[in-house]
């Protein structure tokens, strides 16, 4: 099976949202290093990430340079986390 951009943008891919230290809030994909977005509300910062994803994305293809994919660990090394973060 060949792995086209709409594979790899319905892969679930672990993300990170926080809020910013001024206004708004952060957001990034663990696996894709790099792949880091800004906006002013919640919806605003996931639509910016899809878009930076699906461009992230585009370029590495583009490049024929190997992307990762979630490990299914990912989620349970998640779940650590945020216990950790939120006690």
């Amino acid at each position: 099976m060949k792995k086209d951009l709409q594979y790899y943008l319905n892969l679930p891919y672990g993300i990170m949202i926080f809020p910013d230290e001024t206004s708004g809030y952060t957001a990034f994909i663990f696996e894709l290093s790099g792949c880091m977005v800004q906006g002013e509300t919640l919806s605003e910062t996931l639509d910016n990430l899809q878009e930076a994803k699906e461009l992230y994305l585009k370029s590495l293809l583009k490049d024929g340079t190997e992307i990762p994919e979630p490990k299914e660990s990912d989620f349970d090394e998640l779940l650590e986390l945020k216990d950790r973060l939120f006690r």
